[in-house]
This record gives structure tokens, C-alpha cells and sequence, in this order.
């Protein structure tokens, strides 16, 4: 997918959001869209619930972000507890409301990452078939999840990963979004053997920054991701410390983003959790970002 920006100088930037359950998200996104639009993201995404249960709301938020905010907008789709004349029809519905893309995902089984997967009647097993469905149906740009840590089901085969990612590239994905990168290193390691195999995805690095050690812990070990042993323990010394983690959160995304960056990263994905101070804050202090609100 190609995005448009200001300056060839400095990276696209893109923001993750998540269906809100009630009134009261709704409203704490509304303001945490409004306050990020100011730096004229390339695009953002909107998230599926555990196991697809937030389908029709992601759809909605997504075309809301659309039209309201007017900043292109690409809705996830899952192959999750659908078939494929569903999965056919939700990208009809994608269509229909506008989107500019479509992030195709296996999807976490309804018990979980942990729990095994049990495929739809009709349905899909893999994202490759479902970059392949997309293709097949649509003229959407279609983007892909990539794991600079390595996915799980690889089991430490890196070759495994860059195979599965040259695959749905061969099936029209044009990029990728990364899990969050709290080594730039491994971001580096995976555009390298992609690049190595003749790959031209474009390949946007996930930004988390952590506000919460406890909730990053998790988040790691539900994905499988990866943080380096001493970031790790600079967070552990401020568990209970709300303000210390939130301030060492924005230092780590920033640095983050710095090397990623100074590594060719064409842009900065952040993974608000419908939260713009955090990302405000790390956008604020990034020496290549000149659109600042």
C-alpha cells in the first residue's frame, strides 16, 4: 500500500485503535482521534475483539474514523468463527463504507492465542488464504502482521516467518505491520531477510508505549514478544511506580523509534490502546517530526 507524506525526510505515521464497549469509549476515542489527527497519520487501523466478537463495531468505528476525521482508515478481518461467503461479504461491507485497505489476519482462537485452533466450517486456517480471498474479490490494498520476534507456531525458524510473509506477499499483501519492537535489532534482522529474498513490503514497526508494567508483561506473553532482559528490569524496578513506568515507557518508544527509524523503517505504527497522550508524548520528542500540533 502506498501512503502519501509531507516530507520524504520523515517516516509515515499510522495509529491503532480499538472498538470501544460503551458511551464512555466512545467519547475517550473520539478525543484521542481528535487530538491526533494534528500529525496528519498516513492511516489508521481498527482492531477486532478476541475471536471476531467485535466485528460490527470495528466495522462502524472504522467508517466513523473514515468519514468523520477524514484520515484513511483500514479495518482488520480475521478468519475467525467466519466462512468464507462471510469473509467475502465483510469485505463487500469494507468496500461499501469506503475503507482504504484491509489488514488481513488469521486471528486469535475465541479461547485465546494459547488455545488450539479449530477452523470454520467453510472457513479459513491461514492468512495467506485470506490475503488470498481478498485479492480475489476486492481491489483493496491488503496489509499483513509481521513478527520481528518471530511468530510462536515458528518455533525460533525465522526462515519459516519470511517464507509465510514472502507467500502473501506473492498473493498481493504490499505490507506489513509489525507486533510491538522493543529490540530494534530483530526489526532490522527481519527487513534484512526479507529484503535478502527480493521482498518489496513495506514493513511498519509497532510502537507500544508502556504505561503499565503488568499489562505490557502480559501483552508479551500472550503474543509471544519479545523485550530485552534489561529494558524488562528498568521497568520491574517501577512496577508500582505508575508515573516512573509511564515516564521510562515514552524514553524506550522514543529511542525506539529513533533507531528504527535511522534503520530505514518507512514508518511508525503506534498501538494507541485509544490513548493519545502516550503517543503524543513519544511524537513530541522525535527529531524527525516536524508536524507537531
Amino acid at each position: 500500500m502506498t501512503f502519501t507524506v509531507s516530507s520524504p525526510a520523515e517516516p509515515q505515521i499510522s495509529f491503532e485503535f480499538f472498538p470501544p464497549k460503551d458511551e464512555t469509549g466512545q467519547a475517550t476515542l473520539d478525543k484521542t482521534v481528535e487530538a491526533l489527527r494534528t500529525y496528519s497519520p498516513a492511516f489508521v487501523s481498527v482492531t477486532y475483539g478476541a475471536g471476531g466478537s467485535t466485528r460490527d463495531r470495528s466495522l462502524k468505528t472504522a467508517t466513523s474514523i473514515k468519514h468523520t476525521a477524514g484520515i484513511p482508515t483500514i479495518g482488520h478481518l480475521t478468519c475467525v468463527g467466519a466462512t468464507r461467503d462471510e469473509l467475502v461479504d465483510e469485505i463487500r461491507s469494507f468496500e461499501a463504507a469506503g475503507l482504504d485497505g484491509v489488514l488481513a489476519l488469521r486471528g486469535d482462537p475465541v479461547g485465546g492465542p494459547a488455545a488450539p485452533w479449530t477452523t470454520t466450517d467453510n472457513g479459513l486456517t491461514h492468512a495467506d488464504e485470506l490475503v488470498q480471498l481478498i485479492g480475489s474479490v476486492s481491489s483493496l490494498p491488503v496489509g499483513v502482521a509481521a513478527f520481528p520476534d518471530i511468530h510462536p507456531a515458528s518455533q525460533g525458524n525465522l526462515q519459516h516467518d519470511i517464507d509465510v510473509l514472502l507467500r502473501k506477499e506473492e498473493l498481493g499483501a504490499t505490507f506489513a505491520i509489525t507486533q510491538f519492537v522493543f529490540a530494534s535489532d530483530r526489526y532490522e534482522q527481519l527487513v534484512t531477510e526479507l529484503e535478502k529474498r527480493g521482498s518489496k513490503l513495506a514493513v511498519y514497526p509497532g510502537v507500544m508505549p508502556v504505561t503499565s508494567y503488568l499489562q505490557i508483561v502480559r501483552m508479551l506473553e500472550l503474543s509471544g514478544g519479545h523485550m530485552p532482559t534489561a529494558t524488562r528490569m528498568r521497568f520491574a524496578r517501577f512496577q508500582n511506580d505508575p508515573e516512573s513506568v509511564r515516564a521510562l515507557g515514552i524514553d524506550v518508544a522514543v529511542q525506539i523509534c529513533e533507531d528504527v527509524f535511522a534503520l530505514g523503517a518507512p514508518g511508525l505504527h503506534f498501538y494507541t490502546l485509544n490513548q493519545s497522550e502516550p503517543t503524543k508524548s513519544v511524537l513530541e520528542r522525535l527529531s524527525m517530526i516536524t508536524n507537531r500540533t
